[in-house]
């Protein structure tokens, strides 16, 4: 059986890869490992993750704020094994809706492990039978896996990983969470708000470190107000297990701190799935950090053999990996295929949600801009004001010398959503004038972001 282009791996890169591949005439196989297509971010990652959080925040709502609005909730109370049910149910729609794109477009799906015998060749396993393809390209879509601490061995029951942590049976007592990056304090935001007393553990001096201080330092205040407890600048040195769940050994400085918990949840990143490539494995050029190195068209240093997504250097973000995944097959075909990378939108699903594009502050002074920044709070906003969501800001950082917009960070409600309107605005090269000129409804949250623009300018309005 031989085919134009076979992919291995069916999340978000490779089955947007097979889509857009079949679209422009390329006869098309997948390969994928695990019984549903969609990949981690369906399956355990972003989709399950936010189905918990959506129903998390709805029980934390009725509880704490719903009195305000005249809603009484008297008789509250929390069925932990109903969310997981919809959580599952939504796991499954979402790969009903992969499974049906992948017939329409007449992709052909092989079930089994893929290994690459060379540019040419492909192995799926089976079990115990094996499948030989030929194809006339290769593109390698195989992810990410969670990293782990050598002393933590992952059991599932004290000892979880992302996995694990959204499929709990009940709200535990009490869990530990090792690393406040986004996964971290996601997760960790589900299980505080439905009653675990929650401690995070990270080893730099403040939370998501990849916004700006002065929007961390709120997310954090904010998240203490809905219980979390954070250990910051802050180590694991070892882990033991007792009776009732775990204990950790940290340090800080010179000090030495026991925290035990029912459980841990180690949330300290994600590494490139690359052990099962098959015989070419070895050929394969890979970086310091295990990544599969390739050059501007995505092809790795075997002529025929692309990669894309998490295996690549980059942000390990599902977005990121479809992009990368149109534009190589848009370069395959010929086209112009294209990614920015300048404009890769960031986001962390807490409540608020706090998203960023571009540069950070910090990051622009570093680069040598002399900057201006516009910062809008949300407390001045009317219709956050009028649905209860005033925390928060909107901030805009611009090159003073060309006005241009060189990034914007937002904690609010629904950052996640507001944030493209700046990631097109960057597209587009655009500046605080083109933003603040634009007109946006009122009320609506997205005035935030044409205020940050007005102060940016030095024309402050509402403030």
């Amino acid at each position: 059986m031989e085919f134009d282009l076979i992919i291995i791996g069916a999340g978000p890169g490779g089955y947007t890869a097979a889509i857009k591949a079949a679209q422009l005439g390329m006869k098309t196989a997948i390969i994928e490992k695990d019984k549903n297509l969609g990949g981690t971010c369906l399956n355990v990652g972003c989709i399950p993750s936010k189905a918990l959080l959506s129903s998390s925040e709805l029980y934390h709502q009725a509880k704490t704020n719903f009195a305000t609005h005249g809603i009484s909730t008297e008789e509250l109370s929390l069925d932990v094994m109903a969310m997981m049910k919809r959580k599952d149910g939504v796991i499954r729609k979402m790969a009903r809706g992969i499974d049906y794109l992948i017939n329409k477009n007449n992709i052909e799906h092989f079930k089994g492990i893929g290994g690459i015998i060379n540019s040419s060749e492909v192995e799926v396993i089976q079990g115990k039978e094996k499948k030989r393809l030929k194809s006339k390209r290769i593109l390698i879509a195989t992810g990410s896996k969670v990293s782990g601490l050598p002393f933590l061995d992952f059991d599932g029951k004290t000892v979880l990983n992302s996995d694990h942590a959204i499929a709990l049976s009940h709200a535990p007592e009490s869990m530990i969470v090792v690393g406040g990056g986004a996964i971290g304090l996601e997760l960790g935001s589900v299980w505080a708000r439905l009653g675990t007393k929650v401690d995070v553990i990270e080893s730099l001096p403040r939370i998501a470190a990849i916004f700006d201080q002065d929007v961390t330092q709120p997310l954090q205040k904010l998240l203490q107000k809905q219980g979390i407890k954070f250990h910051l600048e802050t180590s694991v040195e070892s882990a033991e297990k007792i009776k009732n769940g775990i204990k950790l050994i940290t340090s800080k400085g010179d000090d030495k701190i026991e925290i035990d918990a029912e459980k841990v949840l180690v949330a300290v990143g994600r590494k490139p799935n690359c052990e099962h490539l098959g015989a070419i494995k070895d050929e394969i050029a890979l970086d310091e950090q295990g990544h599969i190195k390739i050059d501007k068209d995505w092809q790795t240093n075997i002529p025929g053999i692309y990669a894309i997504g998490d295996v690549v250097t980059g942000p390990m973000l599902a977005h990121k990996a479809e992009q990368e995944a149109i534009a190589v097959v848009e370069r395959m075909s010929g086209k112009a295929g294209k990614v920015n990378y300048e404009t890769i939108p960031w986001i962390i699903y807490t409540s608020p949600e706090v998203a960023s594009v571009g540069l950070t502050e910090t990051a622009a002074k570093e680069k040598g801009y002399e900057v201006s920044v516009g910062i809008f709070p949300f407390q001045a906003n009317g219709r956050a004001v009028a649905s209860g969501h005033s925390e928060g800001l909107a901030k805009i950082i611009s090159n003073k010398t060309t006005d241009r917009v060189l990034g914007a960070q937002i904690l609010s409600t629904n950052a996640s959503e507001l944030i493209a309107e700046v990631v097109l605005l960057m597209e587009f090269e655009g500046s605080t004038e083109d933003l603040a000129r634009t007109i946006h409804a009122h009320p609506t949250m997205s005035e935030g972001l044409r205020e940050a623009a007005h102060i940016a300018m030095g024309e402050g309005l509402h403030i």
